[in-house]
């Protein structure tokens, strides 16, 4: 079991991308959440396999068709199941 936090800057808000990464999210099997931080960018932190989290990564490169990333930065971590569902906050 691994996690993953994830930083997503660039147009992420107000083009349902927290709601797409949820939707992703849940249909990879992951548990986790996702939030806005600071204009332009986007926090999320996801557990599941690391087959599902990549498949996760994969798409948040571009995210929901409205979306235009411009910067990406990812942490690894080796975890302990902690959350429940995939939550948008």
């Amino acid at each position: 079991m691994y996690k993953v936090k994830v930083l997503v800057s660039g147009k992420v808000q107000k083009v349902w991308f927290r709601k797409q990464t949820q939707t992703k999210a849940l249909e990879f099997g992951l548990t986790g959440w996702v939030k806005n931080i600071f204009n332009n960018a986007v926090e999320i932190m996801a557990e599941g396999n690391m087959d599902n989290l990549s498949l996760l990564l994969g798409w948040l490169q571009d995210g929901p068709p409205l979306a235009k990333v411009k910067k990406i930065s990812i942490e690894w971590f080796e975890c302990e199941s902690e959350y429940k569902t995939f939550e948008i906050h």
